[in-house]
C-alpha cells in the first residue's frame, strides 16, 4: 500500500449566488426646504427588493410624505442618491404608479373612464381595454365599471385610483396613506383588497401609513423613521405567513412584541434600544 498517495485536489466551491440588486435604492439621502432651514429627511439609507412590500410609519412631520415624493420624481434632494433599477431618479417615470390619500377621481368620468384616465394622458387614445378589465375584475369593480364617482362609498373610490396606478403596468406602486380618511371597518376591508391586489400583481410596493397594525399586516417590514429630520430608526421583518387576515395577525405569537417595539420607537423610548 503506498504510503503517500497521491495529493487529490479538492473539488472548488460553488461560488455563491449574487444578491439581486434592490429594485429601489437610497443611499445617506437628504432634503431640506426653506433653502436649508428646514431639513425634512437626514441621512436615508433603504434597499426594496422587487416584488418586496415596505410600510413606513413614523409621526407626522417626519419627512415620509417627502421621501415617497423623491421617489415618484415629483420632488429632488439635496444630496446621496435615490435610484429605480440602478437608474438615479430625475423626474416622473411610467414605472412608478403613485396612490394619494385622496382619489382624485373626475367626477365626468365613469369608473372604467377614470382607470384608463393614465392611458388617455399618454398619448393611447383606445388604452389597453385588456389591462383594464383585468384591473377591474382583480378589485371587484366590474359590476360598477360604468358608475361614476359620486356613486361609489370611499373604499369603492379608493380601489379605483389604486387601478389607475396600475394601469400603466408599473414595477413600482407608491402608496401614501391611501386609507386615512376611510372609517375602521373600511379600512380593514381595503387592507384585505390591496394585500390580494398585491399578490396577484407581483407589484413592488412602498405604503406610508400613521397606522402600526396597518404597517405590521400589509408589510414585509416595517420601516420606522424617527421626527424631523427624519431618519430610519430601524427595520423590522415581519415574519407572519400570507394571506393574512385580522384574526390570524393579532392572534399571531410575533404580532404583540412587534407593535410594542414600533410603538416605543415611535414615542421615543426605544429609540436607543
Amino acid at each position: 500500500m503506498n504510503p503517500n498517495p497521491p495529493m487529490v485536489d479538492a473539488m472548488p466551491l460553488s461560488p455563491e449566488p449574487a444578491a439581486a440588486p434592490p429594485l429601489i435604492h437610497i443611499g445617506n439621502l437628504d432634503k431640506s426646504f426653506a433653502g436649508g432651514a428646514v431639513q425634512a429627511l437626514s441621512g436615508i439609507d433603504l434597499d426594496i427588493a422587487e416584488g418586496e412590500f415596505v410600510s413606513v410609519v413614523g409621526p407626522s412631520g417626519c419627512g415620509k410624505s417627502t421621501l415617497l415624493r423623491i421617489l415618484a420624481g415629483l420632488d429632488g434632494y439635496d444630496g446621496g442618491t435615490a435610484a429605480l433599477g440602478g437608474v438615479p431618479i430625475t423626474g416622473p417615470s411610467r414605472e412608478v404608479g403613485v396612490v394619494f390619500q385622496a382619489a382624485n377621481l373626475l367626477p365626468w368620468f365613469t369608473v372604467r373612464e377614470n382607470v384608463a384616465l393614465p392611458l388617455r394622458v399618454g398619448g393611447h387614445k383606445g388604452g389597453n381595454s385588456e389591462n383594464i378589465e383585468a384591473l377591474l375584475e382583480i378589485s371587484g369593480l366590474t359590476d360598477f365599471a360604468a358608475r361614476y364617482p359620486y356613486e361609489l362609498s370611499g373604499g369603492m373610490q379608493q380601489r379605483v385610483g389604486i387601478c389607475r396606478a396600475l394601469v400603466r403596468n408599473p414595477r413600482i406602486l407608491l402608496m401614501d396613506e391611501p386609507f386615512g380618511a376611510l372609517d375602521a371597518l373600511t379600512r380593514e376591508r381595503m387592507n384585505l383588497e390591496l394585500q390580494r391586489i398585491w399578490q396577484q400583481s407581483g407589484k413592488t410596493v412602498m405604503l406610508i401609513t400613521h397606522s402600526i397594525s396597518e404597517a405590521i399586516f400589509l408589510g414585509d417590514r416595517v420601516v420606522v423613521l424617527s421626527p424631523r429630520p427624519g431618519r430610519v430608526l430601524r427595520e423590522l421583518k415581519v415574519d407572519i405567513p400570507r394571506p393574512r387576515n385580522n384574526d390570524t395577525i393579532i392572534s399571531h405569537p410575533s404580532y404583540p412584541a412587534l407593535a410594542r417595539e414600533i410603538r416605543h420607537l415611535l414615542t421615543g423610548q426605544g429609540e436607543d434600544a
